[in-house]
């Protein structure tokens, strides 16, 4: 009996123990703080942690630009490629954000530059992070891919009005009439926002209206 009980009050300080931990590491990489990692870490936290949307550790502090973080938890050797509810993947969040030099460490930790649906590139291209995108690019990031609904970099980025990155992604032989599936081009796109440069600079590289 005494036994029993020793072993549930036991299990009952380890499971408080690990609530406290979770809390500790959620708030750590929130605030961006390393060494409260790093003592986590060392005390054997998990470093494919994820928050209640299914965002790891690593994702979090891609997200947020927090290089020197994701470098640590880089070190444990984490599922890089990791996605969390919608889809994204922690190179998919700092590409968002235009974090270049985290997109650098995780492409060269084995990201998948490549994944379907919306791409790193097409999140770059869609915020118009012109870096992000020429590294991508270069990375050989697929510059014709499209997302669930069609939508491709070029598409996205003349859409927002990032006339640097549709001149870039034109560089690299993106489809300039590679459509949504509503038939809607980076012509249409650009015309419809009122974009008059790109407008020219999509005419000058053949693009044409998509259907009606």
């Amino acid at each position: 009996m005494k036994k029993t009980l020793l072993m549930l009050c036991l299990m009952a300080l380890g499971s408080q123990a690990l609530a406290n931990s979770y809390e500790a590491a959620m708030q750590a990489v929130k605030n961006g703080d390393i060494n409260t990692i790093y003592e986590l870490l060392k005390r054997g936290l998990d470093p494919d942690t994820t928050d209640p949307e299914g965002n790891s550790l690593l994702m979090l502090a891609a997200r947020d630009g927090e290089l020197p973080l994701v470098e640590l938890l880089l070190a444990q050797r984490p599922k890089v490629n990791f996605r969390n509810s919608n889809g994204d993947t922690a190179l998919r969040l700092a590409a968002y954000g235009g974090h270049l030099e985290i997109v650098k460490k995780l492409v060269g930790a084995g990201a998948m530059v490549n994944t379907p649906g919306w791409t790193p590139l097409i999140y770059a291209a869609f915020s118009g992070h012109l870096p992000v995108v020429q590294f991508l690019i270069e990375a050989k990031a697929d510059v014709n891919a499209t997302s669930e609904n069609g939508s491709t970099a070029l598409f996205v980025a003349a859409r927002n009005s990032h006339g640097d990155v549709v001149r870039a992604l034109l560089a690299a032989k993106a489809d300039p009439n590679k459509a949504t599936e509503l038939g809607a081009t980076p012509l249409d796109a650009a015309e419809r926002a009122g974009f008059s440069d790109i407008v020219a600079m999509l005419k000058a590289a053949g693009g044409k209206n998509g259907k009606p």
